[in-house]
């Protein structure tokens, strides 16, 4: 079976820090792009970070870039998302996705899905 375990969500101050995890199993892991989406209250899912199969260097969306650091450890199937200088307009249910394939930004073109982890930001 399938499995994406995030966790790591919270309540956070603005300009507080969170560390995600996303625990995989039951597939390959380090033969699937892995990317972190979050959907903000009332909207539909945002690309926000991916990293290639192997590792090394992550791309970013341009609302995170420079505050946000995607890892993976493939020995322990494990995805990071380290959130830095958190904003209230961070605030979303963040989940993990895998492709069998190169990055995209399409959620639909993901083969696997976590269930979420509550991040907010707030005062």
């Amino acid at each position: 079976e399938v499995q994406l375990q995030a966790s790591g969500g919270g309540l956070v101050q603005p300009g507080g820090s969170l560390r995600l995890s996303c625990a995989a199993s039951g597939f390959t892991f380090n033969n699937y792009t892995m990317s972190w989406f979050r959907q903000p209250p009332g909207e539909g899912p945002e690309w926000v970070s991916s990293i290639g199969r192997g590792g090394g260097s992550a791309i970013y969306a341009d609302s995170v870039k420079g505050r946000f650091t995607t890892s993976r450890d493939n020995a322990e199937n494990t995805l990071y998302l380290q959130m830095n200088s958190l904003k209230p307009e961070d605030t979303a249910v963040y989940f993990c996705a895998a492709r069998y394939g190169v990055f995209t930004f399409r959620p639909v073109q993901y083969d696997y899905w976590g269930q979420g982890t509550q991040v907010t930001v707030s005062s």
